[in-house]
């Protein structure tokens, strides 16, 4: 009866080491992100996931606008460079970097990116990929007052003056 035991153990613990070999491994939480130019390499997953959301709906695109699908695993491959508008993110990312820096002194949060700033993507691209460029003198102008006098529309009028 002993003997049975022992082996019921052992066969109960090859099945668990068989088991657990023939189960897909589930990527770790650490897992670290591949080919990282602008963003910070210990970024996290929550924080990178807010990062893409972020540039996704201010070009009103989706990954694939910038990343490239592996066909043989059927997934994105969000390492590649194979799309020349994922470089073009990073440069864009990088000039609204500096800019914040340079003319809004803005700092650095503890991801080591410019915090909330000024500007950001959706300043110029509004929720389209390709913004158009267009000039401001070809814009319509706004329609003249019927009276010169009266405050600009939006204004608070200024305080009357009362004579004593």
């Amino acid at each position: 009866m002993t003997i049975n035991k022992k082996l019921l153990a052992t066969m109960a613990l090859l099945s668990v080491v068989v088991f657990m070999a023939m189960a897909p491994a589930a990527p770790a939480d650490d897992e670290k992100f591949k080919n990282l130019k602008v963003l910070p390499k210990d970024i996290s997953k929550d924080e990178m996931h807010k990062v893409m959301e972020e540039w996704e709906h201010a070009l009103g695109a989706r990954c694939s606008f910038c990343h490239v699908r592996n066909e043989e695993t059927k997934k994105m491959d969000f390492a590649s460079d194979a799309k020349p508008e994922k470089e073009m993110a990073r440069e864009m990312y990088k000039m609204t970097q500096a800019i914040n820096k340079k003319y809004f002194h803005a700092k650095k949060d503890s991801t080591n990116r410019i915090m909330e700033s000024s500007i950001n993507c959706y300043s110029c691209h509004r929720g389209v990929s390709h913004p158009e460029v267009v000039r401001a003198s070809e814009l319509p102008r706004p329609p003249r007052k019927a009276n010169p006098s009266a405050p600009a529309q939006g204004t608070t009028p200024a305080p009357e003056k009362k004579e004593r």
